[in-house]
């Protein structure tokens, strides 16, 4: 039997990437997608819990079928797995994301937030995506570095809970030269909200910011993009700092309560 590969992304159904991810996927099995109805960018691990969710058949043919829910990328992970995937996926697959998702944007990215959710799970889940944030992107010079990535992972399997974190640069010369396994940079966004006024006089604030990263030595994933690699990151849900660990038992030992 074929495995069966649950797809789904934050940039919504009718995005090029996750179309140029269903053909891809369609050559190595039965495919189900359940992505958002619109764009769920920036939804992290987030989830529907107020309100119902409604899910429509967006497309049916052998293969592959196409729904789309009115929820986030976790809130498709989840429903996909329990009511519209005829048994457990062997591979979960999330993107392919229009713009990065390497370093921090990894916490506020709904594409990583369905490939978390999935290996919690216990489903093997990639995410994919390409340094373009355009509509109409070109994601055939990515397609050998996903095929390989994707054959890696039905072949050989990943750890319980952890998941791969794969970005594509696009190089001014258009040439990628080749994947590096890569730890996550250290970054952060500066945010500031501009006020802005409407026609009708009433002000409103409008999310800004810019990317900052000095952490970009030759072993993260920063510099793999800028040097035309494709990175590849290990992922856990485990935020835990084992750097600190002994220190902060020797400290909280101190304290006096």
């Amino acid at each position: 039997m074929k495995p069966l590969i649950l797809i789904t992304n934050d940039d919504g159904v009718d995005a090029r990437g996750i179309r140029s991810l269903i053909d891809i996927a369609r050559s190595y099995g039965e495919v189900v997608v359940m992505a958002p109805m619109c764009n769920a960018s920036g939804s992290a691990l987030s989830f529907t819990g107020m309100r119902p969710l409604r899910v429509e058949t967006v497309s049916q043919e052998s293969g592959c079928t196409i729904y789309a829910c009115d929820g986030t990328p976790v809130d498709c992970v989840k429903i996909a797995q329990e009511h519209f995937c005829p048994r457990t996926p062997q591979l979960m697959l999330s993107g392919i994301n229009h713009g990065s998702n390497a370093s921090i944007n990894i916490l506020y990215s709904g594409t990583m937030g369905a490939v978390l959710e999935a290996s919690m799970a216990g489903l093997q889940a990639v995410g994919f995506s390409l340094l373009d944030h355009s509509p109409d992107a070109d994601f055939s010079p990515a397609e050998p570095y996903i095929r390989s990535v994707i054959d890696e992972v039905l072949h050989n399997g990943l750890p319980a809970q952890v998941s791969l974190n794969v970005n594509i640069p696009v190089p001014p010369d258009g040439q990628l030269r080749g994947m590096r396994v890569c730890r996550q940079s250290s970054a952060r966004w500066a945010d500031s909200y501009e006020k802005r006024v409407d026609p009708h006089g009433r002000p409103y604030f409008w999310l800004t910011g810019r990317f900052e990263c000095d952490d970009n030595g030759p072993e993260t994933d920063q510099w793999a993009l800028e040097n035309g690699y494709v990175s590849i990151v290990p992922t856990t849900p485990d935020h835990t700092d084992f750097r600190m660990l002994e220190t902060m038992e020797k400290r909280i030992a101190c304290l006096k309560f």
